[in-house]
């Protein structure tokens, strides 16, 4: 997925190994890095369906993938919105 920023309320798959690959979920929370010199790393609370935890876990942006192609396409300028509402 590299360093795209995935919107809060979008769907993803989780692709890193380990007891939660393969289990889809919602964007709840995104938390940013960003530094000037490259772009944001993300961290991401995921509410996963059929989770046997049933709070939402953080993931990297490298262990979760778009589900809907569609999601890919959102300009991040919502994400800045959610982000400034949030704060």
């Amino acid at each position: 997925m590299g360093n795209h920023v995935v919107p809060v309320r979008n769907r993803v798959r989780v692709t890193s190994y380990g007891p939660f690959r393969g289990l889809e979920g919602t964007v709840q929370i995104v938390d940013q890095i960003a530094d000037d010199l490259e772009e944001p790393f993300c961290f991401y609370l995921i509410a996963l369906e059929g989770a046997s935890i049933p709070q939402p876990i953080w993931f990297e942006s490298l262990e979760v993938e778009f589900i809907d192609a569609l999601a890919a396409l959102q300009p991040s300028l919502e994400l800045s919105a959610v982000m400034s509402a949030q704060n």
